[in-house]
C-alpha cells in the first residue's frame, strides 16, 4: 500500500516536471533567452502566505546556516529540477523488491 503511494506520488511528481520543462522551454523559444519557473515563483503562485512562514520556523527551529546558503538554494531551483528530483526519489522508494536468486525462502 505504501509502495503504491509512492510511486504514484513520483509519477505525478515526474509529470509536474515534464509540464514544467515544456512550459519553460515554450516560454525560452518565445523569448529568445533562458526563462525558468523558479520554486519560490511556483509556491507564492500556490500560497504566499505559507512561503512567508517557512522562513522564520526555519531560522527558528533549525541552525541558521541552514535557511540561507540551503533553502534559498533550493528555492532559487528551476521547478522541472525540484519536480524530477523528488518524483526519482519517490520511485526509487516505492521500488518493488526485487527476488532473490538461488534462495528458497
Amino acid at each position: 500500500m505504501i509502495r503504491f503511494l509512492l510511486r504514484t506520488l513520483g509519477l505525478l511528481s515526474l509529470a509536474a516536471a515534464f509540464v514544467f520543462f515544456v512550459y519553460d522551454g515554450t516560454k525560452s523559444i518565445a523569448a529568445n533567452a533562458l526563462v525558468f519557473t523558479k520554486i519560490s515563483d511556483f509556491w507564492t503562485l500556490i500560497n504566499a502566505a505559507s512561503l512567508q512562514q517557512l522562513r522564520p520556523l526555519i531560522e527558528g527551529h533549525a541552525p541558521p546556516w541552514l535557511w540561507d546558503p540551503v533553502a534559498v538554494t533550493i528555492l532559487d531551483a528551476p521547478a522541472f529540477a525540484g519536480f524530477a528530483i523528488v518524483g526519482a526519489i519517490l520511485m526509487l522508494l516505492g521500488q518493488r523488491k526485487k527476488p532473490l536468486i538461488g534462495y528458497s525462502r
